[in-house]
């Protein structure tokens, strides 16, 4: 492994660890603005769902806290290692990544704190704008980064000057297709993992039987959630499969693991022993049409092979070697949709099941230790999802422009090896902490300790919260 295989483990290795937050970080906070607003229309359900909100808020915090950490490291990185990447891009990542501060960022930071700390102090609509505009934060943050990883697959609006980057036009950018395809799967992963999220805990507690007026209806939140993130995430998956056929060929036929060009109808391989190497695939098990359907929407339709394509690419941008770890993407991709097909059945079963035994899912104990043990499957999914996205654009940077041995820093093995250590260690405490604080909150559940007993942070208290202003003031 050399100085640039060494650089491209760490970032990709601190940048799911990173995304370890980040997903249920945007996901949950528009499920607890609904929970919210639950508890501020239902004057008769108030209290029961102030205790839904207090006590998924906490969870929130913790998941906020230790993921705002984590980001923090991600952008020192592009000078450490990515130099030369840096000054590339500099001038277009400018713009986004300063408004994603200044639009998100500080709109989160300020109004999280105004939503947990103002529960006794403000009116029912003052916490439930701010909770609101938390939700809003999250999604803006999500979408000015998801834009700046857009135009590294699909660049527009700019011109090379000197060897770098110029923005030349914001409004391409922002309106970048690619951008907002990406953001619509960004924000469907994100509902899938804090629905399931939800799912999991209150089914948790509905089978020990604890607060289960409260845990049968956050289950139905979460189950509602999660349903209409899978569909999402399954439609702007697959026009994302086949935008990536027309402007990043490699990528598809990577994911298909398709080394010549495919037959009409094209059949979609289901298992492959893979030889990079030989370039071929040893033994191959395939179901017809398949391919067809995934790649055009119909049953007719081929597409070019690895080979075909890395023939294009030398002549688009000179002798080299074009082909991104196949295995890799390949297999990325075929968990992913194995996870995401198991997430959408159980998703719709659940509604089934809600409709059929009218009142009785909370008590379908089966049912419950399957949400129970999927808890961690959305985030499998995703990290498997931008292994194919970002291992499937190797070996550029940016898309036709940079490649990544163009784009790393002049550092010895040495020096990135030390940094990578480092951040292993910070980023497995952070973690660990995270997933500690995370399970011991929500498996204690909803406790019975005076929330005037606490002297900093509120701990997992949830009886007489901040909803009593409800009736106060309401």
């Amino acid at each position: 492994m050399d100085v640039v295989e060494l650089s491209r483990f760490q970032f990709a290795s601190t940048s799911i660890f990173h995304f370890f937050f980040v997903s249920l970080t945007v996901g949950l906070a528009f499920l607890i603005a609904v929970m919210e607003t639950f508890a501020f229309v239902r004057s008769d359900r108030r209290e029961l769902y102030g205790k839904m909100t207090n006590f998924f808020g906490h969870l929130f915090l913790i998941n906020f806290a230790v993921g705002v950490v984590t980001g923090i490291v991600q952008e020192f990185q592009f000078g450490m290692n990515w130099s030369e990447y840096s000054y590339f891009v500099g001038n277009i990542f400018g713009v986004p990544l300063a408004l994603e501060v200044l639009m998100a960022f500080f709109l989160e930071s300020t109004f999280i704190g105004l939503w947990w700390f103002g529960k006794d102090r403000l009116k029912p609509w003052m916490r439930l704008g701010a909770i609101w505009l938390v939700a809003v934060g999250t999604q803006i943050s999500a979408f000015w980064i998801v834009l700046a990883n857009a135009w590294m697959h699909h660049p527009v609006g700019y011109e090379v000057v000197d060897g770098q980057a110029r923005l030349t036009d914001f409004g391409a950018v922002v309106f970048n297709y690619k951008a907002w395809l990406y953001f619509a799967h960004v924000q469907g992963s994100a509902w899938v993992i804090a629905g399931f999220f939800v799912l999991g805990i209150s089914a948790f507690h509905l089978l020990r039987r604890q607060d289960t007026d409260v845990f049968a209806r956050s289950l139905r939140i979460g189950l509602v959630f999660a349903a209409v993130g899978t569909v999402f995430s399954v439609v702007s998956g697959h026009t994302e499969a086949q935008v990536a056929r027309e402007d990043q060929p490699m990528k598809f036929a990577a994911m298909e693991a398709q080394w010549e060009t495919s037959e009409s109808p094209a059949p979609w391989s289901l298992v492959a022993l893979i030889d990079q190497e030989a370039r071929e695939n040893t033994v191959s098990l395939e179901i017809p049409y398949v391919g067809s359907i995934l790649a055009y929407n119909s049953l007719e339709g081929r597409y070019d092979g690895i080979n075909q394509i890395e023939e294009q690419y030398d002549e688009a941008y000179g002798e080299g070697d074009y082909t991104p770890p196949v295995a890799w993407v390949y297999w990325s991709f075929r968990i992913m949709v194995a996870i995401g097909s198991l997430l959408l059945a159980t998703a719709f079963l659940g509604l089934f099941l809600w409709w059929r035994r009218r009142g009785e899912l909370d008590r379908t104990r089966w049912f419950l230790r399957v949400l129970v043990l999927l808890i961690p499957l959305p985030w499998i999914a995703n990290f498997t999802g931008w292994m194919v996205t970002e291992m499937g654009r190797q070996p550029f940077m940016v898309y036709g422009l940079l490649t990544v041995e163009e784009g790393v820093s002049a550092n010895s093995f040495g020096e990135v090896l030390t940094g990578l250590v480092g951040l292993w260690i910070v980023y497995l405490a952070l973690i660990g902490l995270d997933v500690y604080l995370l399970t011991v909150t929500a498996r204690a559940g909803i406790h019975r300790t005076p929330e005037a007993q606490l002297i900093a942070a509120p701990a997992p208290s949830y009886e007489g919260s901040g909803f009593q202003g409800y009736e106060r003031k309401g």
